[in-house]
């Protein structure tokens, strides 16, 4: 396929509300079938998700933020200093930092973060404000797709906040 590969990737827990918001988001982009896009569901991040990053040009990491002003955001995300991670709990960074020393991969990193409320142990199903971020997350991410998908250089993808 030409262009960039890209790569989704969200993560968190459905079983306490907004804290599903990648996972959801991952779901509702499988459906849509874009091609070219590959997506993952995960409870966390972790190492292995290094391997699937280094196939890829383009990864998002998607999550739940508690502390966001917007319905979402959408960053650019560089590597982490090395040392910060546990082989259990990974941040976007580490992944971008493992795939480079181990795969010798440099994919360009974004973190789209979705406003959530709700982290209640134990309660499926997402918060108004939650279910508005992913729905505006929903509209942005498509184009953000299909224009990056196509760029021979994605070093600079620049950010969006709705």
């Amino acid at each position: 396929m030409d262009g960039n590969r890209i790569l989704v990737i969200g993560y968190g827990n459905p079983a306490r509300a907004d804290d599903g918001l990648g996972p959801a988001l991952v779901e509702r982009l499988e459906a849509l079938g874009i091609p070219g896009l590959t997506v993952e569901s995960d409870y966390q991040l972790s190492i292995e998700h290094a391997a699937m990053a280094a196939e890829h040009d383009i990864v998002v990491f998607a999550d739940a933020d508690g502390s966001a002003s917007e319905p979402f955001y959408l960053k650019p995300v560089g590597e982490e200093p090395p040392g910060s991670f546990t082989s259990h709990s990974v941040a976007p960074g580490g992944i971008l930092r493992i795939a480079r020393s181990c795969f010798d991969a440099s994919p360009a990193g974004y973190l789209l973060g979705i406003r959530g409320e709700v982290f209640e142990p134990f309660t499926e199903g997402l918060s108004p404000a939650a279910r508005e971020g992913l729905e505006a997350a929903l509209e942005y991410l498509p184009r953000f797709i299909a224009e990056h998908r196509g760029q021979a250089d994605a070093a600079d993808p620049g950010g969006a906040t709705c």
